[in-house]
């Protein structure tokens, strides 16, 4: 199944994109794609409810907005230098362990909301990310099963204010958690819809202009043990999310470095999850 949510900032109703490219409304299931719906096996019973009414479900307009494909989560996770060509682009060593920091949930936003590039910021950049939704409570989990607590994959931008990031002290949580630093979506896949998540590729564009071309087969640490990894120190929550990591081609990364400035027009996707679409505006 692909999950999605519609409608304006705050007021989102579930959906669903089907086989056949329809986008329906599914709100007559009853219930919003949050930690409730996941920890009670939310999916299964979404699949009945859809085999069941999706033919009289009534079709989404092409222009409606689309909000993040899950309810704000209790945690958003990142996993920073986790592909072996982006460390090399940073001049950096691939970390004997995963690189773990925090985004704030509030950065939560839909897939072609604008970026706001923040007050007196000067180094906005830009991360295509392959994440990943716990669907079931996840504590010292063996990476043997690890994909039992795994809900979806989706497309994330991890969205980037490099200064605060890295000259102003402190932790990067500082940079990742501006307002509308975490675009999710369009939709959220679940992991039958994906056949193999350690080779998608994945790109993104700024002004049309290619900027990242990866694939997740260079992930040092893949999903399985991420999801392990992470559960030894913190409990996952049924609609938490991961974010794997970036492929080069980041901002940061060019000579001279290039940052993104009021008007740019960013464009990513990931094979099979779709594509998001953001113009960066001012605060």
């Amino acid at each position: 199944m692909k999950l999605i949510r519609f409608g304006p900032d705050g007021q989102e109703q579930p959906g669903l994109v089907l086989p056949d490219g329809r986008h329906i409304d599914a709100s007559g299931f009853g219930e919003d794609y949050n930690e409730a719906f996941f920890g009670n096996d939310g999916l299964a019973r979404l699949r009945a409810w859809a085999d069941a009414n999706a033919d009289e479900a009534g079709d989404l307009p092409d222009d409606i907005r689309l909000g993040p494909a899950v309810c704000r989560p209790s945690k958003i996770i990142c996993i920073g230098l986790n592909y072996s060509d982006h460390a090399e682009e940073a001049g950096m060593e691939v970390p004997e362990e995963p690189v773990v920091f925090f985004k704030a949930s509030s950065s939560f936003t839909g897939p072609h909301d604008p970026l706001v590039i923040p007050r007196n910021s000067q180094k906005t950049d830009w991360e295509v990310e392959l994440a990943f939704v716990i669907g079931k409570k996840a504590s010292y989990v063996d990476e043997a099963d690890a994909m039992d607590h795994v809900a979806g994959y989706a497309v994330h931008n991890d969205y980037s204010e490099r200064a605060y990031q890295m000259e102003r002290c402190g932790q990067w949580v500082k940079g990742k958690s501006c307002d509308t630093f975490a675009p999710f979506g369009p939709f959220l896949a679940t992991p039958d819809e994906i056949d193999e998540v350690d080779h998608l590729p994945m790109w993104l564009k700024v002004n049309g202009e290619t900027r990242q071309n990866g694939n997740t087969s260079k992930m040092v640490y893949k999903v399985p043990f991420l999801l392990h990894y992470l559960s030894q120190f913190m409990s996952l929550l049924p609609g938490d999310i991961v974010s794997t990591g970036t492929p080069p081609g980041v901002g940061a990364g060019f000579d001279p470095p290039i940052f993104l400035n009021e008007g740019d027009v960013i464009e990513l996707g990931i094979d099979g999850l779709g594509e998001q679409r953001q113009v960066a505006v001012r605060a």
